[in-house]
């Protein structure tokens, strides 16, 4: 039998988050190792455990998986969340990785020396590409594909309560999209999630960038 999943990240959200988010919701229980020094990143490359000297690393089913679509798909196909056959699949895979697209703009804020810019076209194409796609799609529609709960439906959770950190209000134009969320933190594995002392984690802070600086080497922000 497989042993407990482990999660191998910083002690924040970035890339990791979606999947601590998708494995909540799959009612899987995971242990985290925190990378705070570069010793400790470095012996795992030494290892051989991450393929393109990359993090999130996962351990999983005696497998060290990295590059994060490749694990959030492995995970949806293993808990029955990526869709009921090649077309749900497809389109479920569109609409997670235009929101991969636009959390990741997020995720680079905290290491962005001027984030006005930044901010300003993250709200931009918030509004006028993305969400209007999802507001459409969620018309008469309680999940976004086949009427059933996949990992799109999670990464859209997740995107919107980050949107929503940053720029209040933001879903008030939106409101199939704020109905959907409404209806998502019902659900008890995800209720459970946004309450505290759970292991989602809090928006970056100086502590994190930090962290994640110090373990890459890094001398400057790099964006």
């Amino acid at each position: 039998m497989a042993g407990k999943v482990v999660l191998h990240y910083f002690n924040g959200r970035g890339k990791m988050e979606s999947i601590r988010w998708l494995l909540t919701v799959a009612e899987v229980e995971f242990d985290e190792v925190h990378l705070t020094t570069r010793d400790q990143y470095k012996k795992l490359l030494s290892d051989g455990d991450l393929m393109f000297q990359q993090v999130p690393m996962v351990e999983i089913d005696g497998m060290k998986l990295i590059q994060t679509k490749a694990i959030l798909n492995y995970i949806a196909e293993k808990y029955n969340l990526h869709g009921k056959d090649i077309k749900d699949r497809v389109m479920i895979n569109m609409y997670s990785e235009g929101l991969m697209d636009l959390m990741e703009m997020i995720m680079l804020l905290p290491f962005t020396k001027d984030p006005k810019p930044k901010l300003d076209n993250i709200q931009a194409k918030a509004t006028e590409r993305y969400l209007p796609v999802f507001e459409k799609v969620l018309s008469g529609q309680i999940y976004l594909v086949g009427g059933k709960l996949s990992v799109a439906d999670v990464l859209l959770l997740e995107c919107t309560l980050m949107l929503e950190e940053i720029f209040v209000g933001i879903l008030g134009g939106f409101p199939n999209v704020k109905a959907f969320q409404g209806r998502m933190t019902m659900i008890p594995a995800i209720d459970s999630f946004l309450k505290p002392g759970s292991k989602r984690k809090p928006k970056p802070d100086d502590q994190y960038v930090k962290s994640v600086m110090e373990v890459f080497d890094l001398k400057s922000l790099p964006f």
